[in-house]
């Protein structure tokens, strides 16, 4: 059976850029802004409060485990943040890749593992809008030990470690979205997925993209009336069914071209389209780019990596 979130994650092809273990001694604050750069982080004593592209706050204590794919704006505060105004010192260096944030007399009362990463897609972006904007999950151990053998890899340079570390990152992207799977999880994939009713259609449409399917065809899969279909669909994932069925295609169709997977019409047809010329047309249309410029670009890049 297809599954649809690993597909995707497996798509990102997620590579580790670097981890760190940071010590905080109240009250502290700190802020940094990446551009559209995945960040994860688990909680191993005390708590803190964290605002991500601005969000309300979040309070994050011993246990909690946040996965943010694509962060623009992080600020991370103590529980009692410092007053309105007061800097906070940059964080030291203490080797080994752990850093000392805070009051240098204060003792220490928060413990956190922190990883930044990056997606070796350049469909990331695409993807990444499948997935929710901020995945929080507390109580969940098999996730803090997940960050803990990534950070042991990352520090070390044993053989196969670059597919070790991409492997394990896969494995807690999966993790953290399942996790979070649920009513209660925001709009995107991993809701939609936990919805059995649309499950059923999200996993045809992955099965089968090829297939011309129609809404009310979608719907007959998840055992719901077309307008209620439509309607919870769209409420769950964030988008429209048709919509995330382009979104699909348009991915799988990147990934031929980008790995030279045969000829354009060949291609047209591997992701549901009839002709060469209708592919052309709506990849153009999605993308800014038409397919041949598209392959010929990427294959340069990448040979030129």
């Amino acid at each position: 059976m297809i599954d649809p979130m690993a597909e995707v994650v497996t798509l990102l092809q997620p590579s580790a850029r670097f981890s760190k273990l940071v010590h905080g001694a109240s009250p502290w604050r700190v802020s940094r802004s990446d551009a559209g750069q995945p960040f994860y982080c688990v909680i191993l004593e005390g708590g803190c409060r964290m605002a991500i592209d601005g969000h309300e706050p979040i309070e994050l204590l011993s246990g909690d485990f946040v996965l943010i794919p694509a962060a623009y704006g992080v600020a991370m505060s103590s529980l009692e943040p410092p007053p309105p105004g007061v800097e906070t010192l940059a964080p030291t260096a203490l080797g080994n890749g752990e850093f000392r944030i805070g009051t240098p007399a204060s003792p220490i009362d928060t413990r956190m593992m922190a990883g930044h990463c990056s997606f070796g897609s350049p469909d990331a972006s695409l993807l990444v809008s499948l997935l929710p904007q901020i995945v929080h999950v507390r109580g969940e151990r098999r996730l803090a030990t997940l960050v803990e053998l990534v950070r042991e890899e990352s520090r070390e340079q044993r053989p196969a470690r670059e597919v070790v570390l991409s492997r394990l990152l896969e494995v807690l992207l999966i993790e953290a979205l399942r996790s979070a799977a649920g009513t209660s999880a925001p709009p995107g994939l991993v809701r939609g997925l936990a919805d059995g009713r649309l499950a059923a259609a999200i996993r045809r449409m992955h099965e089968h993209p090829t297939h011309a399917w129609t809404v009310a065809e979608l719907a007959k899969e998840a055992a719901l009336s077309r307008s209620t279909f439509f309607e919870r669909f769209s409420r769950a994932v964030g988008i429209a069914p048709m919509e995330y069925l382009l979104t699909w295609r348009m991915a799988l169709a990147k990934d031929l071209l980008r790995r030279n997977e045969g000829r354009i019409a060949e291609i047209a047809q591997r992701v549901g389209y009839s002709s060469a010329s209708t592919f052309s047309v709506a990849f153009t249309r999605h993308v800014g780019r038409p397919p041949t410029q598209y392959a010929r670009e990427e294959q340069e890049a990448t040979n030129g990596a």
